[in-house]
């Protein structure tokens, strides 16, 4: 740290324990008259894994874990011909978003939230997304899937505009949406991605089901990461183990949205699941403890879990791992 700049190897030598505190004291000195870069308050750690051990809930952890369980399936109603209509409104916004304990991030944000609300609907439905560009830049809403060419959210839509996307929902499985305006990997490292669930016509199994979304972040505009996340704040599931049932069926929608690195991965210790690349259940499926994607690429996870206890997962890439992308299922 000679130079005067903290690296996030520079963290992961100081400790996990004393990382958020360094880190946002660090920020905070540096670039606080800046304005694309973290502003934090100074965080002072005592002890050994403080943070693994913090119970508290901050508005960032309440970010995450109500990420975790919650669908939009926007407002519904039948029209003419019997086919269901889901409007969805969906605003861009500049928002600080709380990524670890007195770390903010200068977030661009869908409905202000990292990342952005997991939009859910079935396969045939007709899908209008109202989107009002309330940020400070140019911005879209680029939909994975199939969609005539005009939808595809490659023009820019400016500041104080709006712009609907309307499109049928199709193929069935777990897609995507961010931003696609130039430059790319500015416009989705802030922020402005998220997951879109469409159901097949003939329901899946009922089960618990979990919405993980994986990011990093770069505080310091090195083009690279200082904090990897599962729904946008570190170690949110290590304070806060993920409660589950004894062999109850748990689905996890996981994609990858991290930026600067070229992959991200998932590992679950003393268990094996059930991997559906993109949500397809007439996909070659993987039994597995540990998957790996790009970034953009995502996939269903099922799991039961035989036996009580704590089960860790985590990031599969140390660094990533002691950077904030752990966490805990606790069954019961």
């Amino acid at each position: 740290m000679s130079d005067g700049k903290v690296s996030r190897r520079d963290i992961l030598k100081i400790g996990s324990a004393g990382a958020l505190g360094v880190a946002g004291s660090y920020y905070l000195n540096k670039f606080s008259g800046m304005q694309d870069v973290a502003h934090a308050a100074s965080h002072t750690s005592h002890g050994n894994h403080v943070n693994m051990n913090d119970t508290t809930k901050s508005a960032g952890y309440k970010m995450a874990e109500r990420l975790l369980t919650e669908f939009d399936y926007g407002k519904v109603s039948i029209l003419p011909n019997g086919k269901t209509l889901r409007e969805y409104t969906v605003v861009a916004m500049d928002k600080e978003i709380e990524i670890a304990k007195g770390i903010k991030f200068p977030g661009w944000t869908y409905n202000g939230t990292i990342p952005g609300p997991t939009f859910r609907c079935t396969e045939g439905d007709l899908l209008r997304f109202h989107f009002t560009n309330k940020g400070s830049h140019p911005h879209s809403i680029h939909f994975h899937g199939i969609h005539p060419p005009e939808m595809d959210g490659l023009e820019p839509i400016p500041s104080g505009q709006s712009f609907t996307y309307e499109f049928e929902a199709q193929p069935y499985g777990l897609q995507l949406y961010h931003c696609h305006v130039l430059p790319l990997a500015r416009h989705i490292h802030k922020g402005l991605y998220g997951n879109f669930i469409i159901d097949p016509k003939t329901p899946r199994e009922k089960a618990l089901e979990l919405n993980m979304v994986m990011n990093g972040y770069d505080l310091d505009l090195d083009a690279e990461n200082e904090f990897y996340t599962i729904n946008g704040y570190a170690f949110a599931f290590m304070n806060h183990p993920i409660k589950i049932k004894k062999d109850q069926l748990v689905r996890i929608y996981l994609s990858n949205f991290t930026e600067f690195d070229l992959l991200n991965s998932f590992h679950l210790h003393a268990n094996y699941f059930t991997y559906l690349p993109t949500g397809r259940m007439d996909n070659p499926s993987q039994f597995t403890d540990t998957i790996m994607q790009c970034q953009g690429e995502r996939g269903i996870l099922e799991i039961r879990f035989p036996y009580k206890g704590r089960y860790m997962f985590h990031a599969h890439v140390s660094e990533f791992a002691e950077l904030g992308w752990m966490g805990l299922f606790e069954v019961e």
